[in-house]
């Protein structure tokens, strides 16, 4: 069975249980003033209206229970069942206050009929008299003395109610704190592993951006050497050619034997040029 329609059915039985307290108290209070004892019966109606209270509130607790806990039941037709057991608690609620309230009318009205029948006995001469009237001064006593212990008990009782309901609730607001601080916890520990994994892949970029750096820093090196080299021998080769072209021009080393000499293997230097001719000297005349 679930849990919610369990703890139904428990304030079902609850319920049950306090009405029959009630009524009992009811019909205890309705009886009095019929016994002919009127003062003593009046002394106790507060204690039975006291318990009749107390019945009520403990109903009415039980109607504010059942409320919250009807909505939350598996099935719809359970939904409906629980919301038609309120109504009905509260129409019998309201059923069971007028009966206290007319038993309290008919228990007023058959004291002071009591009281009457004693006040005109006590009026009466006769030994039967004093003696009626010493028994019923003792009684009184005995009976205020009663009256105020009970009084006094059933306010203990009620702080005692009010207490244990409040420590309930205190132990509700616990739990809920609890479940809510595992479930931060959970949270947290998952936020944790995902930012230890997040760390790990940080690191692993770091490293491989480290790498990529010295791979383009080397790269970069071997290129301009490259290029250095590149471009040395390309000058070194112009600046041949330029030469070589130079003794062609000059008449030193003609292009066929440039020729031979590269199909040899051997790159002819270029012959030393012809000092030109002196300028003629010009006797004065």
């Amino acid at each position: 069975m679930d849990k919610v329609t369990q703890a139904v059915e428990n304030l079902k039985k609850e319920w049950n249980q306090a009405v029959t307290q009630l009524e009992e108290c009811i019909a205890a209070i309705e009886s009095c003033g019929k016994m002919g004892k009127g003062t003593e019966e009046a002394s106790s109606l507060p204690r039975l209206n006291g318990s009749a209270q107390d019945a009520q509130q403990f109903l009415n607790s039980l109607q504010c229970r059942l409320d919250p806990l009807a909505e939350q039941l598996p099935t719809f037709e359970e939904v409906q069942s629980g919301q038609e057991t309120l109504r009905s608690w509260k129409e019998q609620y309201q059923k069971l206050r007028m009966r206290l309230r007319n038993a309290n009318l008919q228990a007023i009205s058959n004291i002071k009929k009591a009281a009457q029948e004693e006040r005109d006995l006590l009026l009466g001469g006769g030994e039967e008299s004093t003696i009626r009237r010493r028994n019923l001064q003792t009684k009184a006593g005995m009976t205020s003395a009663a009256e105020s212990i009970t009084e006094s008990l059933r306010r203990s009782r009620q702080l005692m109610v009010q207490e244990v309901e409040r420590s309930s609730n205190t132990l509700a607001t616990f739990d809920e704190s609890t479940s809510v601080l595992r479930k931060a916890e959970g949270e947290y520990q998952g936020h944790r592993s995902l930012l230890m994994r997040t760390r790990g892949l940080l690191s692993s970029m770091q490293r491989q951006d480290v790498l990529d750096r010295i791979i383009l820093t080397v790269g970069f090196v071997i290129f301009s050497l490259v290029v250095l080299y590149v471009v040395s021998r390309r000058i070194g080769l112009l600046t041949l050619q330029r030469k070589l072209a130079d003794a062609i021009r000059s008449g030193s080393i003609s292009a066929e034997d440039v020729v031979a000499k590269v199909q040899h293997g051997v790159v002819p230097a270029p012959a030393p040029l012809a000092p030109s001719p002196a300028p003629p000297v010009y006797d004065e005349l």
